[in-house]
């Protein structure tokens, strides 16, 4: 017997969870204006996860999933990205949508329940976040699709869960980037559970980038809390997609601190050691380490940049507080050119209820 096909999956980690950095690491990791700025962006990412969280639990923001863990991928991501490419959220990177130039109160408008808060700054080819799981990669894979056909130089990238991986969207998506060799880049977001479901109960792989063998894509895994592996991987990744040499397949390993969304209890499926194992790695532990060993950061530049943080995240409550409460009707506006008729008398109820005294 012969064998037809041999593969395997590298995984690439410099800067381990002690911040020791690897010999090989890229010159990213000795670029002190470089690294700096992404812990600044990383840190900016989590003020504004946690102020919104906040405004959740005091009710002035609907449910909203937090990003607490992932700042590492979302940067990453966002700097491996060109303004002409196309992004394609799940409902968790923030951190992605702030780097794009997406305005702080523009997201906390959305979460608030304001349909309009989706019409926001940065790349207009962005699509909005993505609610049902996988469908955004099928999104994706379309965008790359028109961009092969009109031959421009531009990649889409697709964040997605591990849990998505479980779905047939995630295949479909696959296969179609991998046999007509899409510009695309699935960036399968590994933070160990898919709600309360532990990725051993989801999969019987081994890894989540393995997954991209059966579509002929190249299929890599990367320590997601190190911020300076998941540049490098994703850079590459982009830049084979821009050059015409088809679609890649990054699986970030990292670990959803918080609760799956603020309507969740991660306390009841989840041992309390194991989370507390993954604060003490989790990505600006780890960036801040490193950066203070090298001499690169110290404590006041740390509370200059809170201050900073604080400054901006609390303009952007600001604002959020300031728009004007949504038109229920919003929901309706802009789904089809005609609505049908069944959609119309919805509306019309939806009406009658929004006037003042209109459920008396």
């Amino acid at each position: 017997m012969n064998s037809v096909a041999h593969f395997e999956i590298e995984r690439v980690q410099y800067l381990d969870e002690q911040a020791q950095l690897a010999a090989d690491a890229p010159p990213l990791a000795n670029d002190r204006a470089a690294m700096t700025d992404l812990y600044r962006a990383m840190t900016r990412v989590r003020a504004f996860d946690a102020k919104a969280i906040n405004l959740q639990r005091t009710g002035k923001l609907g449910t909203y999933a937090s990003s607490l863990g992932h700042e590492a991928i979302h940067v990453g991501a966002a700097r491996a990205l060109e303004p002409a490419d196309v992004f394609a959220p799940t409902y968790r990177e923030h951190g992605v949508l702030l780097e794009r130039g997406v305005r702080m109160s523009e997201i906390l408008s959305y979460w608030g329940g304001d349909e309009s808060g989706m019409a926001w700054s940065g790349p207009a080819q962005d699509f909005p976040y993505c609610i049902p799981i996988a469908t955004q990669t099928l999104h994706a894979a379309g965008a790359a699709f028109a961009m092969k056909h009109r031959r421009q130089a531009r990649c889409a990238l697709a964040a997605l869960g591990d849990g998505a991986t479980s779905e047939g969207a995630f295949y479909e998506a696959l296969n179609a980037a991998g046999a007509m060799r899409l510009p695309l880049v699935f960036l399968v977001i590994n933070n160990r559970y898919a709600i309360s479901v532990p990725v051993h109960k989801q999969t019987g792989a081994a890894t989540l980038a393995q997954k991209a063998i059966a579509g002929g894509v190249p299929g890599i895994q990367v320590d997601g809390n190190d911020v300076i592996a998941v540049c490098d991987v994703l850079r590459q990744a982009a830049a084979r997609a821009r050059g015409g040499e088809g679609p890649s397949l990054v699986e970030a390993l990292t670990y959803r601190i918080g609760d799956h969304t603020t309507a969740d209890d991660a306390g009841r499926y989840r041992a309390g050691a194991e989370v507390e194992h993954a604060r003490q790695v989790e990505p600006l532990v780890r960036l801040r380490r490193y950066l203070s060993a090298r001499d690169w950061w110290d404590e006041n530049a740390e509370q200059a940049l809170r201050r900073d943080c604080d400054t901006r995240v609390n303009a952007a409550v600001k604002t959020y507080f300031a728009r004007p409460g949504p038109d229920p009707a919003q929901m309706f506006t802009h789904l089809f050119a005609r609505l049908p008729a069944r959609l119309e008398e919805q509306l019309d109820t939806v009406r009658i209820y929004a006037r003042p005294g209109g459920d008396d």
